[in-house]
């Protein structure tokens, strides 16, 4: 029994590693998105300047392992084998929730995660325990007090960061404007001073009392000369940032790099116990259980968890080097950084997220606030606002989503919030910090316009759902799997055991798949929105909505063969899927038709006015065409799946003739995308007219046999006759798709000088 204990203890430590990595993924890209969006430095150089945070804070860690240990439960009425059952539900869900929520692209929080899973893994035992007859109540086996202490801290640091990020960027841009540059001469070095100096309090002073080699001695003598240190701290730093400015030295990113610094620093003493403390204190209840005769595991009470813990500092250092190396080579972290930089982008950009009811009625809300504000603000404080928050002045660097002083306050303001939850001990989190700091100070930039606002509320209001969710899954996974492994015994740790790696390989792999088919297009679209230089704007853009639209045309045509011959044999499982699909593909739809609507603005003006008309034709009419095969889809499912007669072969073997006919107008409405050729297109189009009219023959004899009395087959013949119909619609659809991206491509084409030998052929 002591060698099963022990494998477990091991695979503890194995998913630690990877849960470093996952967790990494989700909690430290926080400490680099402010200097990433401001693009403050190389993402090489950023990386660096934060692995060295992340190593002095990791020495700062272990008073914070106490959490673990005796934070949620009184370990003092908990045996052994309760504790690995505990330890063991704790890590199996933190690594499948942190998994999916990053392959999702969701920031989470592992704060949130380990102490729902730690809660709600105890309150399961705990129960199990009353109902087995111990006399104690749940305030004797949970640690009820220390237990909400946490989760309020958690909770409210989501309304105290949005706070303080919105009011203190709010007076920094006050000072400083959007054109900042103007107004560094002498502010500058105070800035500095201010944001250095807090870097230093906070961080040292609040945290130098948990270093390991610091002596009583030394620590008194900072705690008696605080107020000194703060002062000499503040002339030094703001001297130093003012002569740096002298020297032509850009200070803001001086300040970012410091604060990413920080907030490295902050983020490795706060967050490693959420990826280590659950295995630590697996392996000192193990060494405490194997010391003491390795006896009954049901009966040996864990009363040593009780004591501080000493954690090796080779733990700590090991557990740095895992997370930067993560942080440097995983793309899970990246996709996570897009999100809370794209809701913050000064910026028109890639919206994620789409509209929601709460959001639109707090916007309307807050226009009616601002509306009423204006009316009793005097005219002479409205003008000196609009100077100073004149957003047409930004000044940010080469494909920056923000500028540096947006950039430092995230950073200086979110690392002095955890560093003070640190000092107090509470498990702040680090995701719901950075993250609302970052929100706070995007609504006092004016960052989220009339165009965004929606989109982006929608977003934190997503993001934040999905931290609640989080607790809700960590609470109630954590339980189940507890219970199946207090009541299964050691074969239920191991299954579970091998369906955590099966899992894990599968999301990597599935996320693997995903990214190489998004990349190309999401380069595309960045590199149009970033190009500074409008010429070359037209032609980049031209190429990516040719991209899209061949994509969707070629989807297109392979769902219109498999939904029609679905139905022909009468296949309701390729249907099923068929309908999910198509309410996919709509999103896709949508969603590339907003970001290329991003990338006209960045057109020049002449060119998106004369272009914009052909540009949402076609775009609508590729959303014609989706509706056409939804609607095709929704009667032929409801006939399959009611087992109704099928399509009698006489119309079968028409309309195999016909779909081979619609498959060719596809392939050759691609091909003339590639070539450009304006005869082509022109011939094409004629041949849609002969499409159509092949379609209404075979609509009329439909008609025809069912005046003739076919009623045996009336129901299927209207399910027949609304696919020629729509059929018919999508045909026309084409046609003029097809002109739509002519005059797209050139503005000069014209359709009627190859079509004046039909002169029924209308344009």
């Amino acid at each position: 029994m002591e060698l099963l204990f022990f494998c477990v203890i091991v695979f503890l430590f194995l998913l630690a590693i990877f849960d470093l990595s996952v967790g990494v993924s989700n909690d430290a890209v926080n400490f680099l998105n402010s200097a990433i969006g401001s693009k403050a430095a190389t993402f090489k150089r950023i990386l660096i300047v934060a692995s060295i945070g992340v190593f002095i804070g990791a020495a700062m860690s272990n008073g914070m392992m106490d959490i673990a240990r005796h934070g949620i439960f009184r370990p003092e009425h908990f045996s052994f084998y309760d504790l690995i059952c505990i330890f063991m539900a704790v890590m199996v869900t933190d690594i499948i929730l942190l998994d999916v929520f990053n392959t999702l692209g969701m920031p989470t929080s592992t704060t949130v995660s380990m102490v729902f899973e730690l809660l709600g893994a105890t309150f399961v035992v705990a129960i199990i325990k009353m109902a087995d007859g111990v006399d104690l109540g749940l305030s004797e086996l949970i640690n009820t007090e220390k237990a909400l202490s946490v989760i309020l801290g958690i909770f409210l640091s989501v309304a105290i960061a949005f706070f303080f990020g919105t009011v203190v960027q709010f007076i920094s841009r006050m000072i400083f404007s959007f054109n900042y540059r103007s107004k560094l001469t002498w502010k500058i070095g105070i800035f500095g001073g201010i944001c250095a100096t807090a870097i230093v309090y906070f961080l040292l002073i609040k945290g130098v009392k948990d270093l390991s080699f610091m002596t009583p001695d030394v620590k008194a003598w900072i705690g008696d000369h605080t107020s000194i240190i703060i002062l000499g701290c503040l002339v030094f730093f703001t001297i130093f940032m003012q002569l740096l400015h002298f020297l032509r030295v850009n200070v803001l990113k001086v300040i970012v790099l410091m604060g990413t610094f920080s907030l490295a620093m902050a983020f490795a003493g706060n967050d490693l116990v959420n990826f280590i403390g659950v295995p630590l204190s697996g392996l000192a209840s193990f060494q405490d259980y194997a010391a003491n005769g390795a006896g009954n595991a049901d009966g040996f009470l864990m009363n040593s968890l009780n004591g501080p813990a000493n954690t090796p500092v080779f733990f700590l250092i090991g557990a740095g080097v895992i997370m930067v190396v993560s942080l440097a080579t995983s793309k899970k972290a990246r996709n996570v950084a897009k999100t809370e930089i794209g809701l913050g982008s000064q910026q028109g950009g890639d919206e994620m997220f789409g509209s929601s009811r709460i959001a639109r009625r707090l916007v309307r809300w807050a226009l009616s606030v601002i509306a009423w504000v204006r009316r009793v603000m005097p005219l002479s404080v409205q003008h000196w606002f609009r100077r100073r928050f004149n957003v047409d002045e930004t000044i940010m660097e080469q494909g920056a989503a923000f500028d540096l002083i947006r950039g430092s306050v995230n950073l200086v303001l979110a690392g002095a919030l955890i560093a003070l939850g640190t000092s107090l001990k509470l498990p702040l989190s680090t995701t719901f910090v950075t993250f609302m700091v970052a929100m706070g100070t995007s609504l006092a930039d004016r960052s989220w316009g009339r165009e965004s606002a929606v989109f982006r509320i929608t977003g934190v209001i997503s993001v934040i759902g999905g931290w609640f969710i989080t607790a809700g899954a960590a609470f109630i996974g954590a339980g189940v799997i507890v219970t199946l492994m207090h009541f299964g015994g050691h074969w239920v740790m191991i299954a579970l055991a091998v369906l955590t790696i099966i899992l894990i390989i599968r999301s990597n792999r599935r996320f693997r798949n995903k990214q190489e088919g998004e990349s190309g297009g999401d380069a595309m679209f960045q590199t149009i929105i970033t190009t500074e230089d409008k010429k070359k704007t037209w032609p980049l853009l031209m190429l990516y909505i040719k991209e899209q639209q061949e994509t969707f045309l070629r989807y297109a045509e392979e769902s219109y063969q498999k939904i029609t011959q679905a139905f022909i044999v009468e296949d309701r499982g390729k249907l099923s899927k068929a309908e999910s699909s198509l309410q996919q593909h709509k999103n896709v739809l949508k969603n590339a038709r907003r970001k290329e609507t991003l990338c006209l603005r960045h057109v020049a003006y002449e060119m998106a006015i004369e272009k914009s008309p052909w540009f949402y034709l076609s775009n609508n009419l590729c959303m014609s065409i989706l509706y056409n095969l939804r609607r095709i889809n929704e009667v032929c499912k409801e006939h399959v799946e009611n087992n109704f007669r099928p399509l009698p072969p006489r119309y079968s073997a028409e309309y195999e003739m016909l779909q081979t006919r619609i498959s060719g107008l596809f392939n050759d409405t691609l091909a003339v995308m590639q070539s450009a050729d304006a005869k082509a297109v022109s011939e094409l189009r004629l041949r849609c007219d002969d499409i159509k009219d092949t379609v209404s023959d075979a609509y009329h004899r439909v008609q025809d046999h069912l005046r003739d009395g076919d009623t045996a087959s009336m129901t299927v013949l209207y399910v027949y006759v609304n696919i020629l119909q729509e059929t018919q619609e999508m045909v026309s659809s084409i046609r003029k798709y097809l002109r739509a991206y002519a005059k797209l491509r050139d503005s000069d084409f014209r359709s009627r000088p190859y079509e004046k030998e039909l002169p029924e052929a209308t344009n």
